[in-house]
């Protein structure tokens, strides 16, 4: 099963097009993400991203609903920052 993921846009890299990109944030992890579907999108609103690629915007409310159900599946493996990430920033 292919699954969206909800992430914050940190801030745009590119907002032209085809080639629209931002840094978007998955509780903590930040990856470039193709934005071409939602170029309307503002720093700081919620996108739902799948294979890298922003494909809707999403309000916060539902973005954090998501990110309980795939905690309570125990399927947050690969979004959230690992602990050895974690302890090298520390």
């Amino acid at each position: 099963m292919c699954l969206g993921i909800p992430g914050k846009i940190v801030r745009w890299l590119e907002r032209d097009g085809v080639f629209a990109q931002a840094e978007v944030e998955f509780d903590g992890v930040r990856r470039v993400v193709h934005m071409a579907c939602v170029t309307e999108a503002e720093e700081g609103e919620f996108v739902i991203v799948h294979a890298g690629i922003a494909i809707s915007r999403v309000d916060p409310e539902e973005a954090e609903q998501i990110f309980k159900t795939l905690a309570a599946m125990g399927d947050d493996a690969g979004w959230q920052a690992a602990e050895s990430e974690d302890a090298e920033h520390e």
